[in-house]
C-alpha cells in the first residue's frame, strides 16, 4: 500500500488543467464569432478555418502519444514534450486573435495557420499530460483523487476562460483591438498554469513497457482494448455536443437575448455549478457505480439542452440561465467520470499486453476529443450557412432572417441533445465489455 498523494502533488498535477481548460474553451467560444462578426469571414469559410487545423491534430496526437511513450521508456519521464507545449502555446494563442489587415481572406488564412500551430503545441502538452494519471500512483483510489483535482482545475480554467475572455474583449474596446488584448492576457494565464504543472510533476515516474514501441506497434497494442473504444466513442459524442453549444452561445446571446455580454453570464452559469458538483459526482459514483451515474448525467444533460429551445425562443433570460446551471451540474459528470474510467481501462489493458502504453491511449483519446472540439464550431458554422446567416464586420452589424434565428437556436439546443442521447448506447456497450473483461480475464476495468 503506497502513501496517499499529498495535496501539493495533487494540485501540482491538477493546475495544468487550468491551462488546458482555457485553450479548450476560448477558441470554441469566441473564434467562430471573431471570424464571422468581427473580421467579416463568411460562415462557410470560417467552418473550414476551424475544422482543418484540428483535423491535422487528429493525425498528430497519436504520433505525439507514441513519442511520449518512447521518451518515457528512455528517460522515465514525460517532461520534455510537456515543456515544449507549455512554452509555445501562449505565443501562438495570442497570434490567433491578432489578425493583421482588413481582408477577410487574409484574416481566414492567418487565423487558420495560427490555430493549426497552436493546436499542435497544445497536443505536445495535452497528450503526455493526460497520460500521467495512469502513472501517478499504483492505487486506483489515488488515481481517482488525481482525476477529481484535475477536473476541478479544468472547470476553473474553463470558468476563467468563459467568464474573463469576453469581458476582456469588451473592456479593451471590442473589435480587433479587444480580441488582441484578450489573446495576450489569456495566453499568458494558460502558459503560466501549464509551466507550473510541468515543474510540479517532474517527480512522476513513467514506466510504459519493457521497450519503446513505434506508432504502428503502439496502435496495434491499443487496438484490442474494446472497452476503451466504446468509452472513447461516447466521450467524443459528448465533447462534440459541448463544442456545438460553446460555439452557439455568443450567437444566442446576441441575436436571441439581445445582449452579447450574456455570453459570459451563460458560461459562468454553466461552469460554476460543475466545480461544486465534482465531489458530489465522485461520492455518487462510489455508491451507485461510475457508469450508472455517467448514464444518468448524460440523459439529464440531453433533456436540459432540449428544454433550452423554448426558453430561447421566448427570450426568457432567467429560464435560459437556470437551465444552463442545470447543464453545468451534468457537465461536471461528463468530465469527471470518463476521465476516471480512462486510467483504469489503460491499467486493465496492461495485463493483456504487458505494455502500459498510456501515451498510445491518450494520443488516441486526445485526438478524438480534439477532433470533436474542432468539429463543433464547424458544425455550428454549417448550420449558420444553410439557414442563411448573414456575416458582417464589427462596425456594420446586420439583422438576421428568421431562418437564421431558428437555425442558431436549434443548433444550440436540439443538435447537442441528439448527440448526447446517441452516446448512451455506447456507454451501455462499455459497461458490458468491462464486465466481460472482469469476469473473463480478471482485468480491473471500472464499471
Amino acid at each position: 500500500m503506497t502513501s496517499p498523494l499529498s495535496r501539493g502533488r495533487l494540485l501540482g498535477y491538477g493546475i495544468g488543467s487550468v491551462g488546458t481548460g482555457i485553450f479548450s474553451a476560448v477558441p470554441g467560444l469566441l473564434l467562430l464569432y471573431y471570424l464571422t462578426d468581427v473580421l467579416g469571414v463568411s460562415a462557410a469559410v470560417a467552418a473550414v478555418v476551424l475544422v482543418l487545423p484540428k483535423a491535422w491534430d487528429v493525425v498528430l496526437n497519436p504520433v505525439v502519444g507514441a513519442a511520449s511513450d518512447r521518451e518515457a521508456v528512455r528517460t522515465g519521464h514525460r517532461t520534455r514534450l510537456l515543456l515544449v507545449g507549455a512554452l509555445a502555446l501562449p505565443v501562438l494563442f495570442a497570434a490567433m486573435f491578432a489578425v493583421p489587415g482588413d481582408s477577410p481572406s487574409v484574416a481566414a488564412a492567418w487565423a487558420g495557420l495560427a490555430f493549426l500551430l497552436a493546436a499542435s503545441a497544445f497536443a505536445c502538452f495535452q497528450v503526455p499530460y493526460v497520460a500521467l494519471p495512469a502513472e501517478i500512483s499504483p492505487e486506483p483510489d489515488q488515481r481517482g483523487r488525481a482525476m477529481a483535482w484535475r477536473v476541478v482545475c479544468l472547470t476553473l480554467g474553463i470558468l476563467l476562460a468563459g467568464g474573463l475572455a469576453p469581458v476582456l474583449v469588451d473592456v479593451a474596446g471590442d473589435g480587433r483591438g479587444g480580441y488582441a488584448v484578450m489573446g495576450v492576457v489569456i495566453g499568458a494565464l494558460l502558459g503560466a498554469a501549464m509551466v507550473a504543472s510541468v515543474l510540479a510533476t517532474r517527480w512522476i515516474r513513467a514506466r510504459p513497457g519493457p521497450r519503446p514501441l513505434g506508432l504502428a506497434a503502439a496502435l496495434r497494442t491499443a487496438r484490442g482494448n474494446r472497452p476503451f473504444f466504446a468509452l472513447l466513442g461516447a466521450f467524443v459524442a459528448q465533447s462534440l455536443a459541448v463544442a456545438v453549444m460553446l460555439a452557439g452561445a455568443p450567437y444566442v446571446a446576441t441575436y436571441r437575448l439581445d445582449d452579447y455580454g450574456l455570453t459570459s453570464t451563460m458560461f459562468v452559469c454553466m461552469v460554476a455549478p460543475s466545480a461544486v458538483a465534482v465531489p458530489l459526482w465522485r461520492t455518487l459514483a462510489r455508491r451507485f457505480g461510475t457508469v450508472r451515474c455517467y448514464v444518468a448525467s448524460v440523459v439529464a444533460f440531453a433533456i436540459a439542452a432540449a428544454a433550452l429551445y423554448p426558453a430561447i425562443v421566448a427570450g426568457s433570460t432567467v429560464a435560459v440561465l437556470v437551465l444552463t446551471a442545470v447543464i453545468g451540474l451534468c457537465y461536471a459528470a461528463t468530465q469527471l467520470l470518463p476521465l476516471s474510467l480512462l486510467p483504469e481501462t489503460v491499467h486493465a489493458d496492461a495485463e493483456r499486453t504487458g505494455h502500459a502504453q498510456s501515451g498510445a491511449f491518450t494520443g488516441l483519446w486526445t485526438a478524438a476529443e480534439t477532433g470533436a472540439l474542432a468539429l463543433g464550431p464547424g458544425v455550428f458554422a454549417v448550420i449558420l450557412a444553410v439557414t442563411s446567416f448573414r456575416s458582417a464586420d464589427f462596425d456594420e452589424p446586420v439583422s438576421q432572417p428568421e431562418s437564421a434565428l431558428t437555425g442558431l437556436s436549434a443548433g444550440f439546443t436540439f443538435v447537442p441533445a441528439a448527440l448526447l442521447a446517441a452516446s448512451v448506447p455506447l456507454l451501455l456497450v462499455y459497461r458490458r465489455l468491462a464486465a466481460a473483461h472482469r469476469s473473463g480475464k480478471g482485468e480491473h476495468v471500472a464499471a
